[in-house]
Formats: C-alpha cells, sequence, structure tokens
C-alpha cells in the first residue's frame, strides 16, 4: 500500500511530524464509508453482547449477599454441585472464557502471555495468573462457608488491596520496560535510508584486512568502546590473532541475517499503522476533525512522538481509537469499548501497557491522555482506592460552617425540618476565570441526574478500616428536592443577568434521556411535573441529547460528521452548561474525556452529596482533578442540609465566567419581572 502522507524521500521530515491533514471538504459530498474493522474492534463487539450483563449480574450477587466494596467477588465453596446464584455467576465467567481469550489476543503486546481466574476449568492451574499465590483472600485463611457465602474480614481485606497496588504498579513498570524494549531500534519511516545502508554491506567486506590496534584506536577515537566486528581479538594466552576467514564470513552473514529480519518486521509494523491510518481516516475532513481533536486535546506532539520512536505502541493504540473523538454512537450504547470492566486479577486486560489498576477503559483512556497533553507537569497519576478514599477523608474532615450571611428561611432543609442548621461544607477554591465571560449570542442550558438515588433516602457507608460493613441514614432532604431548588434559584438569577425570560432548556438523563422543554419563573412547577426519576445515572445519554439540541439552534455554523457527529465552526455559540449530579455516572471518565476535545461549551458542574459521605469526597476529588487539566469544567458541590444561596452564587460565577459581587448577586435573585 503507498503512504498516505506523502513519498518515501519526506520520510525523515515526516518522522517528528503528526501525519499532515489536507483541508475540510463538504460532509455532502463524501461518500458512504464502509464501516472500518480491526481485532480490537472485533472482539471489543463480541464482549460486548454481554458485558453489562455480566457487570449487572456481579453486582445484584454481591448485594444480595451484602458485599459492598464493588472489588471483592463473592465466593462460596461447595464439594458438590451448587446452583446459588454465586456459582451461577461463576458458571457464567467459565463460558465467557473464549471471549477473554479473543479480547486478550486483541489487546496484548509481544511476549505477553494471557491469563484468567477461573481456576474450576481444567486451565486453570496452567493460566499462569500472577495474582493467584501473591495476594492474600479478602476473606482471610481457611474461611470456608459451605452452606452460605463468606463473609469479607476487614484486616485480610486491607492487606489484598495493599498487596494488589504493590504487585499492579510491579506489573505495569515490567510491561513498559518489556515493549519499550521491543520496539525497533530505529526509525521505521527512514527505510529508505536503512535499506540504502545495508545495500552498500556486502560479503566481501568480511575479508577485508585486520587492521592494527593502534589504528583501530586511532579511528574510534579516544573513547575506545567499540570495535569493529573485523577487529583483532585475544587468545586465551591473551595473544592477538586473527579469526579466519570462514569465521568472519559466517559472523557477517549472522549478522546480515539479523538485520534484514529487523528491517521485515519494522516493514510490516509501518504497513500496518498506514493501512489502520487509512482505513480509519478514509476522507480528508475526516482527518481535519482528526488533527483538530488532537490539537484541542493537546497531543499532537505526543502523538507524533510515539508514531516516531514507538510505532508498535501506537499501532496499539491506533487500533483502539485513542488519537480520534469519541464516536457518538458510543453514547446510546449499554457497552461500548468505554464501558469495559479492567480487573488484573481476574485477566480482563486494559489497552495500555500500564494498564492495572483502572476500573474500566475509559478511566484508562483518560488518563492516559491527561498524562501525554503539551504542558503536562509530571505524571498524574490514578490514586489507588486506599489513598482516594484517604484523600476523602481528608477533604471531608476539613468542612467548616458556611457563611452566615448566606442564611435563607426558604432553603429546602429549613422547610422540610430535616435537622438543625447547616451541615458543614468544603469551601470552593476562590473563583479564578479561565474562559472569557459570558456574551449574549452565548447558549445556557441544564442537564438534570434523575437517576433512583435522586428519590432515596440519603445513607452513607459505614467502613471497617476500608472495608463497607453497611450503610446509614442521613437526615436531610432527597436529592431531588434540593436539586430543584437549586435550579429555580440558577435559571431566575440567570432570567434577571441575560433578560432571557422565555426561559432556558432543561434536560434529563438517567439510561436515557428527555428534553423537558423551556423552563421559566412563571412555568417552573408545570414543567417539573414532567420530571421522571428512576433508572442508572449514564451522562452521556444527556450530553448527546444536549449538544443535539445545541447544534439544531446553530446548524448553519456547524457540520455534521456521521461517526464523531456534529462540528462546531468558528461562529458556533458558546454552549454553558449547568449539570446537576447526585453521585458519580457510570459514563462519568467518558463523559470527561469527550470535553477534552471541545472549545465550544462550558460545564459548570453541582454535586450533591449525603452528610460525612466519603463517596461524595472522593468523587469532589476527582472533579477538582478534572478541572485542572481541563478549563471548561468547573465544580461545585455540597452536603447534607445545603446553604442554596451559597451554592447558588458559585454556580453563577463559574457559569457566568466572572466575579459576580455579593451585592451584584443579590440583584439577580430577586423574582424575575414578566410582563404580558
Amino acid at each position: 500500500m503507498s503512504d498516505p502522507f506523502g513519498d518515501a524521500k519526506d520520510a525523515k521530515t515526516r518522522a517528528h511530524s503528526p501525519p499532515p491533514y489536507a483541508s475540510v471538504v463538504e460532509s455532502a459530498g463524501r461518500p458512504s464509508h464502509r464501516p472500518h474493522t480491526n481485532a480490537v474492534i472485533q472482539a471489543g463487539n463480541i464482549r460486548a453482547r454481554d458485558e453489562q450483563e455480566m457487570q449487572n449480574l456481579l453486582q445484584s450477587v454481591q448485594l444480595a449477599n451484602r458485599i459492598y466494596n464493588s472489588d471483592i467477588e463473592p465466593e462460596h465453596e461447595s464439594d458438590f454441585y451448587c446452583n446459588c446464584a454465586i456459582h451461577q455467576y461463576k458458571y457464567r465467567k467459565i463460558a465467557r472464557l473464549s471471549v477473554q481469550e479473543m479480547w486478550s489476543k486483541a489487546v496484548m503486546y509481544p511476549g505477553e502471555k494471557a491469563y484468567h481466574d477461573c481456576y474450576q476449568t481444567n486451565m486453570g492451574f496452567f493460566s499462569s495468573n500472577p495474582y493467584r499465590y501473591r495476594i492474600v483472600s479478602p476473606y482471610g485463611v481457611n474461611q470456608g462457608a459451605y452452606w452460605g457465602a463468606q463473609r469479607p474480614n476487614a484486616q485480610y481485606y486491607t492487606t489484598s488491596v495493599q498487596q494488589t497496588i504493590n504487585l499492579n504498579a510491579s506489573l505495569n513498570a515490567e510491561a513498559q520496560v518489556s515493549i519499550d524494549a521491543k520496539e525497533p531500534p530505529f526509525n521505521i519511516w527512514e527505510m529508505d535510508e536503512l535499506n540504502s545502508s545495508m545495500s552498500s554491506m556486502n560479503i566481501s567486506s568480511a575479508s577485508s584486512p585486520v587492521v592494527d590496534d593502534k589504528k583501530s584506536a586511532d579511528e574510534k577515537g579516544s573513547s575506545g568502546k567499540r570495535q569493529s566486528i573485523a577487529g583483532p581479538i585475544t587468545n586465551n594466552n591473551g595473544e592477538n590473532s586473527k579469526p579466519s576467514k570462514l569465521a568472519r564470513f559466517k559472523k557477517a552473514l549472522a549478522i546480515k541475517s539479523s538485520e534484514e529480519k529487523m528491517r521485515e518486521r519494522a516493514q510490516e509494523l509501518r504497513n500496518a499503522i498506514l493501512e489502520e491510518e487509512e482505513d480509519r481516516w478514509p476522507d480528508h475532513e475526516w482527518r481535519q476533525i482528526v488533527a483538530a481533536y488532537q490539537e484541542k486535546v493537546g497531543m499532537t506532539g505526543k502523538i507524533a512522538d510515539l508514531r516516531a520512536r514507538f510505532p508498535t505502541q501506537y499501532l496499539h493504540l491506533l487500533r483502539a481509537g485513542y488519537f480520534e473523538p469519541v464516536p457518538v454512537a458510543w453514547a446510546t450504547q449499554n457497552s461500548n469499548p468505554l464501558k469495559f470492566s479492567i480487573e488484573a486479577a481476574a485477566g480482563w486486560r486494559g489497552i495500555t501497557p500500564a494498564w492495572r489498576g483502572y476500573e474500566d477503559t475509559a478511566e484508562e483512556r483518560l488518563y492516559w491522555v491527561l498524562n501525554h497533553r503539551q504542558g503536562s507537569a509530571g505524571k498524574r497519576m490514578k490514586p489507588d482506592m486506599i489513598s482516594a478514599l484517604n484523600m476523602a477523608r481528608a477533604r471531608m474532615a476539613s468542612a467548616v460552617e458556611p457563611p452566615p450571611v448566606y442564611f435563607s428561611a426558604n432553603d429546602t432543609c429549613h422547610l422540610q425540618h430535616t435537622s438543625e442548621g447547616y451541615s458543614k461544607q468544603v469551601m470552593p477554591a476562590p473563583f479564578r476565570p479561565f474562559d472569557a465571560p459570558e456574551v449574549a449570542t452565548d447558549d445556557t442550558m441544564v442537564l438534570l441526574d434523575v437517576s433512583g438515588s435522586m428519590d432515596f433516602d440519603p445513607i452513607r457507608p459505614d467502613y471497617n478500616q476500608y472495608l463497607i460493613t453497611g450503610y446509614s441514614r442521613s437526615y436531610q432532604p432527597k436529592n431531588k428536592d434540593l436539586a430543584k431548588a437549586i435550579i429555580r434559584r440558577f435559571t431566575d438569577a440567570m432570567a434577571n443577568h441575560d433578560h432571557n425570560f422565555r426561559g432556558y432548556q432543561l434536560t434529563t438523563f438517567s439510561n436515557r434521556a428527555h428534553y423537558i422543554g423551556s423552563i421559566n419563573h412563571r412555568n417552573f412547577e408545570g414543567m417539573w411535573q414532567n420530571v421522571r426519576l428512576g433508572g442508572g445515572t449514564r451522562v452521556m445519554t444527556g450530553w448527546q441529547k444536549v449538544k443535539e439540541l445545541h447544534f439544531q439552534k446553530h446548524s448553519e455554523s456547524a457540520t455534521h460528521h456521521p461517526v464523531y457527529g456534529w462540528q462546531a465552526g468558528p461562529q458556533t455559540p458558546m454552549l454553558r452548561l449547568l449539570l446537576l449530579l447526585d453521585g458519580e455516572a457510570t459514563d462519568m471518565d467518558e463523559f470527561e474525556l469527550d470535553l477534552l476535545g471541545l472549545s465550544w461549551v462550558h460545564v459548570t458542574i453541582f454535586l450533591i452529596g449525603v452528610d460525612g459521605c466519603p463517596h461524595h469526597h472522593r468523587h469532589a476529588n476527582e472533579l477538582q482533578r478534572i478541572s485542572e487539566v481541563n478549563h471548561h469544567v468547573s465544580f461545585v458541590d455540597a452536603q447534607g442540609n445545603t446553604p442554596e444561596r451559597f451554592v447558588t452564587h458559585e454556580l453563577l460565577k463559574r457559569h457566568l465566567g466572572y466575579e459576580v459581587s455579593m451585592a451584584e448577586f443579590e440583584e439577580l435573585e430577586q423574582p424575575p419581572p414578566y410582563s404580558d
């Protein structure tokens, strides 16, 4: 296949530059494109068929057996056939080994071996699972329960987690060193120069006269570290002697053969990369979108360097779609390649060499991007479970009484009399504007989480060290009531600010998204009757609906791509989105990954939390880390009995993009005037 990026003579120039993309063409003139496929895509399609079903099955078995830590597999030992829920889950895992094998073959790097944790099979003993004998069971030793499920032990669980963290780090380091060592020792995009230099080597050079030691040293320079392969050797008596012509002839042939094999592998790798790039990005517009994405995310230079110096890893990540926007179709799929679980002890692999320790493929890709953006200061490591929980507890302990100036007798917690006074709050970091302040052409929309937990009585986990043993009630308003109050206060203030008394578009999401309509001060109660609660928390479904609404209004300034969806143009107005969440969405990493490649949106997140809940603060810490690297994302959080005026003021600062004074805020929060 010919090189789509230019002639071979320009290979050296291209080596340290990203593939050049031609200017964009109109999407209407593009011919239909057959769906691209490769081994990773094919394995992902097979795995996606029952991935979500297996995750749901595991969660239901865990909850039925009062196992609340998501990383603990339920156990029930039995010497006879057992058809309990735990064993049915294990039988499903065994039946899925062929899928796991297919996925492993697609994502493994050269030299790696697949393994699993299904020891009940005939091949279980030979699976070479590195975790089997090096990690203690969270259930302890000799804790069998033949007539019921085993119960995790807090001490053993802590030890198990610590050992897993250490082993993950060790195996990740080994894997990265191993694949780095297997990369070609020369630039595969300079093959023509290499071929030319190799052709100058011929067998006759093996019979050239041997130079003496002094001349050899002079030719080498003062270092004297490298000797010619035809140079003098020393026999056992310490005397110089010449190797025979036959020996020198064989040695020359052996080196040439090794070089030829290396060149062949490099040529195969180069052809595979070119073929994958051409099939993935078949026309100019496609490549322009990919180039723009890489630039906005800040990975253009790193990807070019990866392509030049680490082509094996480049091809691996290329096949997994790391260098392009997230396809819009994934948002509505129950399972997609960014929702696959990563389970190091069970052998379910990720994409990068250092995949162990991530929860899923979206989290793995998000941290890979964060660590390879231009200007990244140091390596951003995903906090392990123990570190994340310790940081959450430290954040929770930093909470203080909210400023009394924001007191309001109309706050939901006071109207419902859930408990006395406000809960202590973690004060947000001082506001710093990054995006330009709001202008008249900007769109304001509201996206609301309506998952089932919004209507639950608030509860928080009880911990014994790092093991969750149960849950306790927190006496505070339900999350749905607080969300309603904040949306009302926010939209009233926005109407006073920009005099948009027609209202603001409200979209809700759980497993699916629903457009409620434009809400304003007068129709608020009636529109709220259309809000329905229940389901999971999949923010990408709501995000896609919001994008559709935004680009329907501004389609004349944008283009639509069949895979990547709407692409904003230079004149597309800014979308300012208020997102309300009451916990971590199952696809939050995917959402954050998508936002990294967009410059036409600013998202302000309000995270609603349960008083005294470390899970809330762990999620807040994660949002803080994201907002530090993506200035198009900001967030405010509150827990327990919430001072609603304080939250609204902080949200307005971040949404409008400037320091809203207390005097201005007091004017904005008055009920908007309406005229017929």
